[in-house]
């Protein structure tokens, strides 16, 4: 059966995350009924990444194995019609090489977590970033982040219901970025790592964002991260502001194939 890998955006506010739920809606379970439409007993599709309830994709990445070998624009364009209405677009197709997977084959996960500053509420960034009231002190937290970078035991920034094996990562990439808005102030936080704790970006946000509120010192964060204890974490930041940006692999596995690019 021809591998095809697939490159998702959606928007996460309507499922309860992207694994197939019993009762409530999910991305694969939109992705195996888009599927389902082509093709009968069309195997489960994988991902590189599980997102969480509420949690948004740009750059998802996932698998199909179809009996018919599609051609990559043809199965993007089925597969998009029979995705509507729900938030998932198909936005890039190809045959993936001999022995590649979604999840197994990938060195790189990449994510972005966006903050709006402002008093006002959000509108059309309403549940698409996290509305934070108050200034927050960018050189602070860009000084506290720097202590996260690099190999350690994230004990502290894990999910008490982790079912990792270790929690040692290697955090490769935190940058801080600083948009002007017209009404407001954008914070992006850029974390690319080969893989994540669960909730580890969205506790690092949070335990940051207390930083640049002044409740917390930079210093701290290192502190905390030493502690390898989940009681020093910070307030874990909501799903909201959560992309699944980008999912990097040794070959492309969409060279040669269809994309909107």
């Amino acid at each position: 059966m021809p591998r095809h890998a697939l490159k998702l955006e959606y928007d996460g506010r309507p499922f309860a995350g992207w694994q197939r739920q019993a009762d409530e809606p999910s991305v694969q379970g939109a992705l195996e009924a888009a599927l389902a439409a082509l093709e009968p007993d069309v195997p489960s599709v994988a991902a590189a990444g599980r997102t969480d309830a509420g949690v948004h994709a740009t750059g998802q990445v996932a698998q199909a194995d179809l009996a018919r070998d599609w051609a990559p624009f043809r199965l993007a364009e089925a597969l998009n019609w029979h995705l509507k209405p729900r938030p998932v677009a198909v936005v890039a197709c190809a045959v993936a090489p001999e022995g590649w997977h979604a999840r197994f084959s990938a060195v790189e996960r990449r994510y972005t977590y966006r903050v709006i500053c402002r008093r006002a509420p959000l509108v059309h960034d309403a549940g698409r970033a996290w509305p934070v009231r108050g200034a927050l002190d960018v050189g602070a937290m860009r000084e506290a982040a720097a202590h996260l970078v690099g190999r350690h035991d994230f004990t502290t920034f894990r999910a008490s219901i982790c079912q990792a094996k270790s929690p040692v990562k290697t955090l490769d990439r935190l940058e801080i970025e600083e948009v002007a808005l017209p009404n407001g102030r954008e914070i992006r936080f850029h974390l690319a790592a080969r893989s994540f704790l669960h909730n580890q970006v969205r506790s690092i946000v949070g335990t940051l964002e207390r930083v640049g509120a002044g409740a917390w010192a930079p210093v701290r964060v290192a502190e905390a991260l030493a502690a390898a204890n989940r009681a020093e974490c910070g307030p874990v930041a909501p799903p909201d502001g959560l992309f699944l940006t980008g999912v990097g692999y040794d070959d492309d596995p969409f060279a040669g194939g269809w994309s909107e690019a």
